[in-house]
């Protein structure tokens, strides 16, 4: 058998099933935006969320049980993480292209926000959820800095307290969508506040729950302090929801108001 520092992956189903349950998500969604397609949609989603299930077990005992996650092989996923981070960046920066193009463009609308559509206040839901968040930066810090130096209750407990936190902000982005003056269909200026702000939070509750299951698996022995790359690309994720958002409180919220 040829050696090699990195793992060569047995045969795995996950990625065929990964690609079925995209596509049936994707017409699920079509033909559900024309009155039909649940029964596609729901079977899409589920099948997306067992195949991430069952892949990321797959990993977890490769790298924490059969110890295959050699130093090349963390290189290789920590690249794989900037390079997915970077195009998260990519992907919210169309988001404030639109916006830019939208407000700037003095000849669409006039003003901004249009005549018609009142504005979120920003310094009273906005806000709170902007403490909160970068709150959660803190706590996730200090969670990271004792899980490095051993102390495993305190890295817990600081990691509960920012999935406590990144909860406490779904809630808030809940009640601020529930008593907010426009809706999506009110003219651009709705589309990309619920679009650019509805996908952040998206990523809250995405990296909520990387948090909870690094929290899980340090609590169950799965890593140490030389191997927990899991717990570091969480924390990279949510560092970047954090900044994320500020960009979208100056632009979004403040710009206009």
């Amino acid at each position: 058998m040829q050696q090699t520092r990195f793992h060569l992956v047995q045969t795995s189903p996950w990625p065929f099933t990964g690609a079925i349950s995209a596509l049936s998500i994707a017409v699920g969604l079509a033909y559900w935006m024309h009155g039909g397609g649940d029964m596609v949609l729901g079977g899409g989603v589920l099948l997306a969320i067992s195949t991430m299930v069952f892949w990321w077990w797959d990993v977890t005992r490769e790298g924490t049980f059969q110890g295959w996650h050699t130093s090349g092989v963390v290189s290789g996923l920590q690249a794989g993480m900037i390079l997915f981070i970077i195009s998260e960046v990519c992907f919210f920066f169309s988001f404030f292209w639109a916006f830019f193009h939208s407000c700037l463009s003095t000849g669409l609308t006039g003003t901004w926000p249009p005549s018609g559509v009142e504005a979120m206040l920003p310094f009273a839901t906005p806000l709170l959820n902007t403490f909160v968040l970068l709150s959660s930066g803190f706590t996730v810090t200090w969670s990271h800095y004792y899980f490095l130096v051993g102390n495993s209750r305190k890295a817990c407990n600081w990691l509960v307290m920012t999935v406590l936190l990144g909860g406490y902000f779904t809630l808030l982005q809940y009640l601020e969508y529930c008593d907010a003056p426009f809706s999506i269909s009110d003219s651009v200026y709705g589309s990309i506040f619920f679009v650019a702000t509805g996908f952040h939070g998206l990523h809250v509750l995405i990296g909520s729950v990387f948090l909870l299951v690094s929290d899980f698996r340090h609590y169950s022995m799965h890593s140490g302090s030389y191997h927990h790359f899991g717990l570091e690309a969480a924390i990279w994720y949510w560092h970047f929801v954090d900044v994320v958002w500020l960009f979208l409180f100056v632009f979004i919220y403040c710009w206009g108001f």
